[in-house]
């Protein structure tokens, strides 16, 4: 039998034929591409996927507050102590960073991958230029060419290797930039059939940033780190403009307190805060989020007046090289979400939704978190550490994080 007559029963046997629908009108090449797309999907995966996307977790998991460490109660001591635990780490060239960049920046009006946005200072500086300076200085302070891993998207991975190319990767060494993508799981319609982006290309989207412990396998960049003498790794988003990916006093507490995960928290504004909090659930590292997490908890607060849920998860986390390995050979759950997304109709028309119309299947990287039986969190400081740009205008947009920015550097 040959190969398109394969492809075709098994897209029978998923109920998935649609795939072909425009097969004939398409040249050579872009058969070869569409039937190359239908061989690397995943059809058992999709289909539980889909079977699955109305289930509700659990409602019976044991909340509790996750301990964390004050970094403005440490006494001068501890810090001094912790903090040369740390460099002398970095200094053996123990420390990695991976950037989550895999995301176009749509939502702020600009053309091209998130990275490449420019911040509005002066000098104007690209928020792929911003993380480099970080690295560049980690390089005069501890002389160590920090080595830097960025995971983009199928969409975004070309533009962004011309961009670095085009830039000079800022000055950093070229050899110790790595692009590697991430994952990406077929879009679903109601009805369970994978939409089409083009008559010849199923529809699809990153997993998640929780994708990046596959991609980090798939992509040989564990193994990489290995070679390199790498044990412990950062990973953070593009967005961030105040991220401190080098920072010895965390490293040094992971170092210290033998864990093998790490992450920074900043204190809710409020209560009602909507953001995603550390916790313990069934006993485990975890983070709940705003929906899961009732009022009475959300405000509850212990003798000192702390809220005992409000420490921020905000995607700054450190990993030793046996966790990345460990949570590398485990499947994390997929969350659903329901969006509007354009696509090619079973007749050929192109159809833009007013009303979501299908199903993206995600992972996030605080599930991750409950493979492990402990880890560190570290509260900082929101002015010195969290200045996000998620929105165009408003909260957390370009023109707060510039503000932010520019106080902290100024």
């Amino acid at each position: 039998m040959d190969r398109l007559n394969e492809i075709k029963m098994k897209l029978v046997s998923y109920d998935q034929q649609q795939l072909l629908n425009f097969y004939e009108d398409l040249d050579s090449v872009e058969q070869e591409a569409l039937l190359s797309q239908i061989e690397n999907i995943d059809f058992e995966l999709v289909a539980k996927l889909y079977n699955e996307r109305n289930e509700i977790a659990s409602l019976q998991d044991v909340i509790e507050p996750l301990p964390y460490v004050d970094k403005l109660k440490l006494s001068n001591k501890e810090l001094e102590e912790y903090t040369l635990l740390g460099e002398q780490a970095i200094q053996e060239g123990q420390l990695a960073f991976v950037t989550l960049a895999g995301g176009q920046g749509t939502r702020l009006g600009h053309e091209g991958p998130k990275g490449t946005f420019k911040l509005g200072i002066n000098p104007d500086k690209s928020l792929f230029e911003i993380m480099c300076d970080s690295l560049k200085l980690a390089k005069r302070k501890y002389n160590v060419y920090i080595p830097w891993y960025i995971m983009t998207s199928r969409e975004n991975n070309q533009d962004t290797v011309n961009f670095f190319e085009s830039n000079n990767y800022f000055g950093y060494p070229k050899e110790m930039v790595m692009f590697f993508k991430q994952g990406e799981l077929p879009m679903l319609h109601v009805d369970g059939k994978i939409i089409m982006e083009t008559k010849g290309k199923a529809k699809e989207a990153a997993d998640g940033h929780g994708g990046i412990f596959e991609a980090l396998y798939k992509n040989g960049i564990v193994q990489d780190m290995e070679s390199k003498g790498i044990k412990w790794i950062f990973i953070g988003g593009i967005d961030n403009v105040l991220l401190k990916m080098v920072d010895p006093l965390l490293m040094g507490l992971a170092i210290e307190k033998q864990v093998k995960l790490a992450g920074k928290s900043i204190v809710k504004v409020s209560p009602e805060e909507k953001v995603g909090v550390f916790c313990k659930r069934n006993g485990k590292p975890s983070v709940i989020e705003y929906t899961e997490i009732t009022d009475e908890m959300a405000r509850e607060s212990d003798c000192e007046g702390e809220l005992l849920y409000g420490e921020s998860h905000i995607l700054c986390n450190l990993f030793s090289i046996e966790a990345l390995k460990q949570i590398g050979n485990e499947k994390l759950p997929y969350h659903t979400a329901f969006k509007k997304s354009p696509y090619i109709d079973l007749v050929g028309n192109e159809n833009t939704p007013i009303a979501p119309n299908a199903y993206k299947f995600e992972t996030f990287i605080f599930d991750a978190f409950n493979k492990f039986e402990d880890m560190l969190i570290l509260r900082v400081l929101r002015e010195e550490e969290f200045a996000p740009i998620k929105n165009k205008e408003g909260v957390d947009s370009p023109e707060t994080a510039r503000r932010l920015y520019l106080d902290y550097w100024n």
